[in-house]
C-alpha cells in the first residue's frame, strides 16, 4: 500500500470528501487590530468545521477511503478527533468506540456523545486511551482511525492546505499548532515550500520540537493548558519526513500566551479557540515568530471546542 503523501493524493482525497466537509471562511485582518504590526494576517476558522475542528477531513478521509469492517471503528482521543470520528461514523452510518483520556473537557466528551459513539474513558493520557483502544481492535476487529499517524490522516487534513491556497493565494508564512503533527504535516505536503510553515507548539509539550533536535519522533513532556489537544507525547512516524523537509520552523508558546490568543480572538473577531485551536496564533501575540515587514500570515485556528465564553441573557 502506497503511502505517498503528496498534492497529488490531497486533491483525490478531497473530492472524496468534499460532500461531507466545510469549506471553511477566512477573515482578512489588519494586523494593528489585533496589536500587532507589520503585517497582513489571514485567519482560517478550521473551528468552523463539522465537530468543531479540522478533525474531521481526516475522520472522513479513513471512513470513505479505507475498508470499514462490520465492527465498524475504533478512535483514541483528547478529544477532537473521537468528535469526528463519531461525527462521521454517524453520518455513514458506521459503529463506533471512541477512547478518551480522564483530561479530555466535558465539552469534547459531551460531542463525542451527543453523536452517538460509544465512550469509553481510560487512563490520564493521551497514550493511555490509544493503548486501551489498541487493545479493543486486536479483541474487536475494528478499523483503528489514528489521530495523526495514518496516511488518510493526514491527506484529510492537507485539504485544509489545498483549500486555502484558492482562498489566500500569495501567502508568504503559515502558523500551524502542533500536537502529534498531523495538521501541520498535512499542510506542509501541499505546499512543499511555497510558504513558511511555522510550527507552534506549547512549552510544556514541545513534541516536534524534540524530534527535530533527536532527528526522530522521541518523547516529550505532554501537559499544559492544551494538553487535551497538543499533548501526544510525540510526533507520528509518517509526518516526520515531511516536517523535517518543509516545516521551516518551529516556535514555543506559553500557556499565558495561549490564554491571550484566546481572548484577543473573542475581543477582536468574536471568534470563540480551545487553548489547541488558538495556539498558532499565540506564536504572533508572544513574539516567538516575528514576521517581517509587509509580510502576508496566515494562522490557522484548528478548533473551538471550548466553554471559555458563557452566554447569558
Amino acid at each position: 500500500m502506497t503511502t505517498t503523501i503528496d498534492p497529488e493524493a490531497i486533491v483525490t482525497t478531497e473530492a472524496c470528501i468534499r460532500p461531507y466537509i466545510r469549506r471553511t471562511p477566512v477573515v482578512e485582518v489588519d494586523a494593528s487590530d489585533l496589536g500587532l504590526t507589520s503585517a497582513s494576517l489571514v485567519v482560517k476558522l478550521e473551528s468552523l468545521q463539522f465537530s468543531g475542528s479540522f478533525k474531521a477531513r481526516g475522520a472522513f478521509a479513513n471512513l470513505l477511503l479505507r475498508q470499514v469492517p462490520t465492527a465498524g471503528v475504533v478512535a483514541a482521543s483528547g478529544g477532537n478527533h473521537g468528535a469526528a470520528v463519531a461525527h462521521a461514523a454517524r453520518r455513514l452510518g458506521i459503529p463506533a468506540r471512541i477512547f478518551v483520556p480522564t483530561i479530555s473537557s466535558p465539552t469534547k466528551i459531551q460531542r463525542i456523545r451527543e453523536c452517538g459513539a460509544e465512550l469509553v474513558v481510560s487512563g490520564d493520557r493521551y497514550a493511555d486511551a490509544l493503548a486501551a483502544s489498541e487493545d479493543w481492535v486486536r479483541l474487536s476487529g475494528a478499523l483503528a482511525v489514528h489521530a495523526y499517524d495514518q496516511r488518510e490522516t493526514l491527506l484529510g487534513q492537507g485539504t485544509i492546505g489545498m483549500e486555502l491556497a484558492s482562498q489566500a493565494p500569495g501567502l508568504d508564512s503559515l502558523l500551524v499548532s502542533v500536537g502529534g503533527g498531523g495538521l501541520i504535516g498535512g499542510i506542509a505536503a501541499w505546499y512543499r515550500g511555497s510558504v513558511r510553515i511555522i510550527g507552534v507548539e506549547p512549552e510544556t509539550a514541545p513534541t516536534l520540537t524534540e524530534a527535530l533536535r533527536a532527528g526522530r519522533p522521541v518523547d516529550a513532556p505532554a501537559g499544559g493548558i492544551a494538553a487535551d489537544s497538543l499533548a501526544p507525547r510525540r510526533v507520528g512516524e509518517l509526518m516526520f519526513p515531511i516536517a523535517q523537509a518543509h516545516v521551516d520552523q518551529v516556535v514555543l508558546v506559553s500557556d499565558a500566551d495561549i490564554r491571550h490568543a484566546q481572548e484577543v480572538l473573542w475581543q477582536s473577531l468574536r471568534t470563540v479557540a480551545e487553548p489547541g485551536g488558538a495556539a498558532a496564533l499565540a506564536g504572533l501575540f508572544s513574539g516567538a515568530y516575528v514576521p517581517r515587514a509587509g509580510e502576508r500570515v496566515g494562522v490557522i485556528v484548528s478548533g473551538g471546542n471550548t466553554t471559555a465564553v458563557q452566554f447569558s441573557a
